[in-house]
């Protein structure tokens, strides 16, 4: 007689499956990877105790090309208190690549570290740093992908609702990096998701195609508009920042496009009752989202910041081998 059921026996198997290996986007992953993260999340947030010893003798090191608050501390502190060691670099003055090669970085680093975290502006640099390293490399946020955000999102909706059977999101705002891991992330889950976005704001669409490909394999579906009226009846309502990181120079004409996109009382009414409000964080209120809103009883955005923590650990615990 097994002693596991099989949905944890393919969760174990799953859990072996990413040891070693890189995280550069959510499409890297198989849907039983993905829930065996969230439910090695779900037992660390439980008793993160247990764990105090779980990353003894192992270092990884940050490289961060942009600001970052719950990226950074979750992982920081997440790290110490499984037993490991952190090391922050500082490249907002001096971007990857610059001072010495991009590969000659990540030869350099897999020779001191066992894992690699990196935020970067340009995908790129993040994908070649990981066709070099011989050590597990995991996107923080390029200007293309945010799968930690993602995989917390999804994560947390679940731990919200139950199940993620019949749910529904609306991302409301821009087509950005969020946007895209949320869409891939969703589909690949069963989850359907709507883009709500101005003309011009969409998501890419490579990943719109991408994304696709997961929802006709899941049943979830896509919808793509720039019709507020399309949040009616989702369970989530979720928006992000109008100038993302390195669009600074746009926020002029940003906010003019955004203007209408606002994520207000009105507009949670229109999703109805049951939906609840989400934002990646960090917030620009009166602008993406009103204080009414973000401080209300629908409001779960600090409950996914904190389990930014829970899905990182899960993460560094699978690819660095004690994601049993």
């Amino acid at each position: 007689m097994p002693t596991t059921s099989p949905a944890r026996s393919s969760h174990s198997s799953a859990a072996k499956s990413l040891l070693g290996r890189d995280l550069i986007t959510v499409a890297d992953l198989s849907v039983d990877e993905i829930l065996s993260i969230f439910d090695l999340a779900a037992r660390t947030k439980a008793d993160l105790r247990a764990w105090r010893r779980a990353l003894d003798g192992r270092a990884v090191v940050m490289l961060f090309e942009k600001d970052s608050l719950r990226t950074k501390v979750a992982f920081e502190v997440g790290v110490s208190r499984m037993g490991g060691h952190a090391i922050y670099h500082n490249h907002m003055d001096c971007r990857i690549g610059e001072r010495e090669s991009v590969s000659d970085y990540a030869r350099n680093l897999e020779r001191f570290a066992d894992c690699i975290i990196a935020r970067t502006f340009g995908h790129d640099v993040i994908c070649e740093l990981a066709q070099t390293s011989r050590v597990p490399v995991i996107n923080a946020l390029t200007e293309k992908y945010h799968p930690c955000q993602a995989l917390t999102d999804l994560f947390t909706l679940r731990e919200q609702l139950g199940t993620l059977d019949g749910a529904s999101i609306a991302f409301v705002g821009d087509g950005n990096n969020v946007c895209h891991s949320l869409m891939l992330c969703s589909v690949m889950l069963g989850v359907d998701i709507t883009v709500i976005a101005p003309k011009g704001y969409a998501p890419d669409e490579d990943v719109v195609e991408k994304a696709q490909g997961f929802a006709a394999a899941s049943g979830a579906t896509i919808t793509l508009t720039s019709d507020l009226g399309a949040v009616e009846g989702v369970s989530a309502v979720y928006t992000d920042a109008w100038v993302s990181m390195g669009f600074e120079a746009e926020a002029a004409q940003r906010h003019v496009a955004f203007a209408s996109y606002q994520v207000t009382p009105e507009l949670m009414q229109r999703a109805g009752k049951q939906a609840l409000f989400m934002h990646c964080l960090p917030a620009h209120r009166g602008f993406e989202v009103v204080p009414e809103v973000i401080d209300s009883e629908s409001s779960i955005v600090f409950e996914q910041a904190e389990n930014r923590m829970h899905v990182q650990n899960s993460i560094l615990l699978h690819l660095l081998g004690d994601g049993s």
